[in-house]
């Protein structure tokens, strides 16, 4: 047999294929919407409801796809998670994160956002009233040093500024709500299936999203886009959004959330990549260190877990 085939047909079976492509996937959601930024006035909410509106089409088709997934019928507390999880995962979280690329590079913004593995384990410790480790703690610190040391980066590029704290708060309160949504799809993936979870959560989120756009905001208002700009939501939609949530979801339910955060950590090194080679965003020995300790301390703090 080919040993690429092999290899292929390994990964395709554990769901280490699945968790990469989820990880290229969401690393390239900060690239589309700098572009989008870039292409014309479009705020982020705007931005978010092409998304989530584009996306919507594709989760029912999830759902249509799920319909002998789960069997089991949803009860009302299935309901309450469901409605939980679009509420914290594709609606604040985007929302959030989309209000912090308008202030900060999307190097830093895929670092701040990978601190959530740091966050669901502080998470877990409350939930269970556990004390943490040193280790542990000595690997989250390790963590938040290397986003300070990339957030240096930031401010040699653009200088000290308000609006770069602000988008700093705006993408780290998305890694909160992120967080909240993996313990939740952890928890749920394996009573409904990773198809049907992402299709009840996806679809759960768009609607969330297009009704707080149509209170606050003109529809009007985007069909004079610029089509470079639907064309990146469009791609965001499809690549950044619907297929990412599926292969995470199958991911989850082969791998198990801890080994699939762990192959996660390609995502903050594609999107930096990527910013350089897409946005021209400059690569700098302070976001490099940065990133290393993040990675390092994210590596450290998920050896602590498995260990436990």
């Amino acid at each position: 047999m080919n040993p690429l085939y092999s290899f292929y047909s390994r990964s395709l079976a554990n769901g280490s294929l699945f968790a990469v492509l989820a990880a290229a996937g969401f690393s390239l959601k900060a690239i589309f919407v700098k572009l989008s930024y870039a292409a014309g006035s479009v705020d982020a909410l705007g931005l978010l409801a092409m998304r989530m509106g584009l996306s919507l089409p594709l989760f029912l088709l999830l759902g249509w796809l799920s319909r002998r997934e789960g069997r089991s019928a949803l009860t009302v507390q299935d309901t309450l998670r469901v409605l939980w999880l679009g509420l914290v995962g594709y609606y604040l979280s985007s929302l959030f994160d989309f209000y912090g690329l308008e202030y900060i590079s999307a190097g830093l913004e895929r670092l701040i956002l990978f601190t959530y593995p740091t966050l669901v384990l502080l998470f877990q410790m409350i939930a269970l009233r556990e004390r943490p480790t040193r280790r542990t703690l000595l690997a989250s610190a390790i963590c938040y040093a290397g986003l300070g040391v990339a957030f240096i980066h930031d401010i040699g590029t653009v200088g000290f500024s308000v609006e770069v704290i602000k988008g700093v708060a705006w993408v780290f309160a998305s890694a909160v709500t992120y967080a909240l949504y993996y313990l939740g799809a952890g928890l749920m993936v394996g009573r409904l299936g990773s198809m049907r979870l992402a299709a009840l959560a996806g679809s759960t989120s768009a609607v969330m999203v297009l009704v707080h756009f149509s209170i606050s905001s003109d529809a009007a208002a985007l069909a004079e886009l610029p089509v470079a700009i639907w064309g990146y939501a469009a791609l965001m939609a499809l690549l950044s959004t619907v297929l990412p949530i599926y292969w995470m979801a199958l991911a989850i339910q082969r791998l198990g959330a801890t080994q699939t955060a762990a192959i996660g950590n390609l995502g903050p090194l594609l999107t930096v990549l990527v910013s350089w080679a897409v946005l021209s965003e400059a690569i700098s020995l302070y976001q490099l260190a940065g990133l290393a300790l993040v990675l390092f301390g994210v590596s450290q703090l998920k050896s602590s877990q498995a260990a436990r």
